[in-house]
């Protein structure tokens, strides 16, 4: 069922595979430092070399971001920020950029305006699909009426304390890629990559999933390298907030450009 319904970043990830390389995806919080400069550094992210943007909505208390995307979507909510800004960022975004574009968020802001509301007006601004780190597809039910409804997909995370079980419900309840978390803890950039993230990738490959990208912990073209060598996507967050907050979005599409370097297979 849940590959009947046409899937964005299935495309994407597709595309990356048929042209010898492994794609990228990078993430950027909705509204940081303002809603307009958020705009312009996903479109730097989007022209640059990311096939997937993953817009973060702020929280007021994201229990899995690591301090630098904790400040940077706390300064969006001090700012003013709206759950329904995203819609228009989305929108800019989508029509600038080739990239499809994901929402990350933490269930609650979605259920707050309304699953098929929240659903349909995502969809009505190009949007591609969500990442839901904190919902578990038992409680998903709303959510998965209201994705096939508006055709968009459904990004589960799995991680390296997932049993079996977990795993391939996680895998059969995921359309568009499996997000693969390679370390136990929040976000951040990292020296090396967790030697647990190609074990990740490897259980969910085997429950049946086409398409695993991994997040958590990249920050070099090397990453990427070494991600392409077992997963179809390479996740990358941390160093691109961090490049936004001391460079602009100018400093996004430059560290993109460097960190796609490692993008290709041989």
């Amino acid at each position: 069922m849940t590959e009947q319904i046409r899937s964005l970043t299935s495309d994407k990830i597709e595309q990356a595979r048929s042209e010898g390389r492994t794609a990228f995806i990078g993430y950027l919080p909705a509204g940081y430092p303002s809603i307009e400069d958020s705009i312009e550094a996903a479109v730097e992210l989007g022209n640059n070399g990311a096939d997937i943007i993953e817009i973060g909505l702020p929280y007021s208390d994201p229990v899995m971001d690591g301090e630098v995307i904790q400040q940077a979507t706390s300064q969006a909510l001090q700012n003013g920020f709206r759950v329904a800004d995203v819609f228009h960022i989305v929108n800019e975004v989508t029509a600038r950029t080739d990239a499809a574009v994901v929402i990350m968020t933490y269930w609650n802001l979605v259920d707050r305006m309304g699953v098929d509301e929240f659903s349909r007006r995502f969809a009505e601004s190009g949007g591609a699909g969500l990442v839901t780190p904190d919902l578990v597809p038992e409680e998903a039910s709303e959510w998965f009426e209201a994705s096939d409804k508006y055709g968009l997909d459904r990004i589960f995370l799995t991680a390296p304390s997932s049993s079996e079980e977990r795993v391939k419900l996680t895998v059969d309840s995921s359309r568009g890629f499996v997000y693969a978390v390679s370390v136990m803890g929040v976000t951040g950039a990292r020296g090396e990559v967790s030697n647990a993230a190609a074990r990740v990738v490897q259980r969910a490959h085997d429950a049946g999933a086409p398409r695993v990208c991994v997040g958590l912990g990249i920050s070099e073209p090397e990453h990427v390298a070494e991600i392409g060598t077992y997963a179809d996507g390479a996740i990358v967050g941390t160093a691109l907030v961090a490049a936004l907050r001391d460079g602009g979005p100018q400093a996004v599409g430059e560290l993109t450009r460097h960190l796609v370097t490692g993008a290709p297979k041989n």
